[in-house]
């Protein structure tokens, strides 16, 4: 499958060290501020029909991006105009760029604003980590005319995807040389609009002093386990789930999207006779058992657990967790398995995967905050567990730091049940010897890619076969 975009993200300070290991190597600053600024009007010239174009420039390098902007559109024939905030430093490479304008300076004010078909925020870049002025918020609220962001939209941050107290409505932003994790986080994925990443040649040679340890999720990173001509049920793995009474359909959806992903052999453990009679009602593959725990424990085929999925707390119990993870079996947590640790998080250690959405993120470790990348690489590496923190824009986190942001995800999956389809689906990949960090991460990238190719009004029910099919579609 191809990649839009290359996966790795950088935060701002990454990228700062980027252009500085450019620089190092001969790169000059006003070459890479040409490109970008080239690449800004390229972009423009492309989406948008010629109109007045109003520019407005901030001080630093950005701003730097609009000038350079602003020439190229000038010089294609648009009718353009500059509002610089403040000028550029003396002697930097934004005031060369300024320097070079020779087209029409206007107030940096609302009524030039109004005069405008386009406007292009040039102001501030994804670096930026205090709110916007009262001056400047008062001037970007007044923008109706669509609005061109060059690297983000001005008041979002980059490394966060959070705004900054305001930040306007982007139709279009144009960043360089990789993506940041503010383009994919929400809120700031939304605002960016249609977001387009520019090579203004830098050199990829500086990733490697860089060592990038977020990305976007996207299969290039993670390889789905195949099938050997010699395969049978139990090399496909084992994969036991334990069922609850008050809402059984939990662990027959993550049953279901499991045994679709591919284990070999899926039961589901209810030692309560009357739920086990109704279970084997269900699917004629579907294995039941209403042996107890320890018996099915001492299976050393049985590699792989999941709990969670329908179950209530008192069902989920802290007992049965700690029996699991003791055997040295891969658990999945999800649901009542995490509503049963809540204020105790440590008592999950030990387990492979947690999938917690962002309310049962909170009941277990408290408050996220505004860096939600950061909370949940501390939770991973509190727990020595891969965190699968659930969202439209979900992320995946290992206990050595590495994150994956997942942004594939429609809004068709907000509804019951899909988070035991992706349950299911993580500990289905874990049971064919994937790696939990890898496992969560093509779980979750499946289960938007199957929901994207869904029906209207798709249910937790149609997804373990779109899924399969996504599956398929990777292979063939």
């Amino acid at each position: 499958m191809p990649r839009p975009y290359p996966t790795d993200l950088l935060t701002p300070a990454e990228m700062a060290r980027a252009d500085a290991l450019a620089l190092q190597r001969g790169f000059a600053v006003e070459g890479l501020m040409e490109a970008a600024g080239r690449a800004v009007a390229r972009a423009i010239q492309t989406r948008f029909r010629p109109c007045r174009v109003l520019v407005l420039a901030g001080p630093g390098n950005n701003g730097g991006d609009g000038y350079v902007a602003a020439r190229h559109l000038e010089q294609a024939g648009w009718p353009v105009a500059v509002a610089p905030m403040a000028p550029p430093s003396p002697g930097s490479a934004a005031a060369a760029a300024a320097a070079r304008w020779r087209g029409l300076i206007v107030p940096f004010s609302e009524h030039e604003i109004a005069r405008a078909g386009l406007i292009v925020d040039a102001l501030f870049g994804a670096g930026l980590t205090r709110p916007l002025t009262p001056e400047v918020i008062h001037l970007l609220q007044a923008v109706r005319a669509p609005l061109v962001a060059v690297d983000v939209p001005s008041g979002l941050d980059g490394a966060t995807g959070q705004v900054l107290g305001f930040a306007p409505q982007a139709a279009l932003t144009i960043s360089f040389f990789r993506l940041k994790p503010g383009h994919l986080l929400l809120p700031g994925r939304t605002l960016c609009g249609e977001t387009l990443l520019a090579d203004i040649g830098l050199p990829e040679a500086v990733l490697q002093e860089i060592t990038p340890r977020c990305w976007r999720n996207h299969p290039s990173l993670w390889r789905l386990p195949g099938l050997e001509a010699s395969a049978h049920k139990y090399t496909r793995g084992h994969l036991s789930i334990l069922a609850g009474a008050t809402m059984p359909g939990a662990a027959r959806l993550a049953a279901m999207a499991a045994r679709r992903l591919g284990a070999g052999l899926v039961t589901l453990h209810a030692e309560n006779p009357d739920l086990a009679t109704l279970l084997r009602a269900d699917a004629p593959g579907q294995l039941v058992s209403d042996a107890t725990l320890e018996a099915l424990l001492a299976d050393a085929r049985r590699k792989v657990w999941l709990a969670g999925p329908g179950l209530l707390p008192h069902e989920a119990t802290r007992s049965a967790m700690h029996k699991i993870i003791a055997a040295g079996k891969a658990l999945v947590a999800d649901a009542g398995a995490l509503s049963a640790a809540a204020g105790a998080p440590d008592l999950l250690r030990g387990v492979a995967v947690i999938t917690p959405h962002i309310g049962e993120f909170i009941r277990l470790f408290g408050a996220l905050g505004a860096d939600r990348l950061a909370a949940t690489r501390a939770a991973a590496a509190r727990l020595g567990a891969v965190v699968v923190l659930k969202g439209p824009d979900s992320i995946i986190a290992a206990p050595n730091g590495r994150v994956i942001i997942n942004d594939n995800a429609p809004p068709s999956l907000a509804s019951a049940g899909t988070g035991d389809v992706l349950a299911g689906a993580i500990a289905a990949l874990l049971t064919q010897g994937m790696a939990p960090f890898e496992a969560a991460a093509a779980a979750v990238w499946l289960h938007g890619a199957g929901a994207a190719a869904g029906p209207a009004g798709l249910i937790a029910e149609d997804l373990p076969p779109l899924m399969a099919e996504a599956r398929q579609r990777l292979a063939g």
